[in-house]
């Protein structure tokens, strides 16, 4: 009888940890942030800045690692040294986002359709405008220039973060 209740314990123990997170996060939809996040990069605080933000969800993480701007998300996740298991990867949609002010309007970024090239600015200078449809982002680069790519186009030399002084001849 006593072997019979240890099966049945075992049994339920085992159910009770597969229910279980195993310690990762729980962070299954983007965060949005607040009026005090600073980018993990430079800690410039988003709500101050315009253009598209994005974030990065690394497994176990227990909230994202929120960027400033596109091309810093892209930066980080696209370079051969990243190796942290991403468990989400969001950009804010800018068809349906108040460029000056941007809020929500959070998508996968890996559906995501991006202007690369464009002339309009975001936090960090020129920057990749992100959308949830194409339609939207051929209408923006109709409007300020730049390619329309998907997320797998966008590649690691067309993010490169070495503007603002270095390229400022006035200095």
């Amino acid at each position: 009888m006593m072997s019979i209740r240890k099966s049945w314990c075992l049994v339920a123990m085992l159910a009770l940890t597969a229910c279980g997170d195993g310690g990762s996060t729980s962070l299954n939809v983007p965060a949005d942030f607040t009026e005090s996040t600073a980018c993990v990069l430079d800690g410039m605080v988003l709500a101050e800045h315009p253009g598209p933000k994005a974030q990065i969800v690394y497994e176990g993480a227990t909230e994202p690692d929120f960027f400033c701007d596109t091309v810093e998300m892209f930066n980080v996740y696209l370079q051969p040294e990243q190796v942290r298991a991403v468990r989400g990867l969001y950009v804010q949609d800018m068809g349906k986002a108040d460029w000056d002010a941007p809020r929500g309007q959070w998508i996968d970024a890996h559906g995501a359709f991006y202007v690369v090239g464009g002339k309009r600015r975001g936090s960090m200078g020129l920057t990749i405008a992100s959308f949830a449809d194409r339609d939207a982002a051929t209408r923006f680069a109709a409007e300020y220039g730049g390619q329309v790519l998907a997320f797998d186009e966008v590649k690691p030399e067309m993010t490169i973060l070495d503007g603002g002084a270095l390229h400022d001849q006035h200095m």
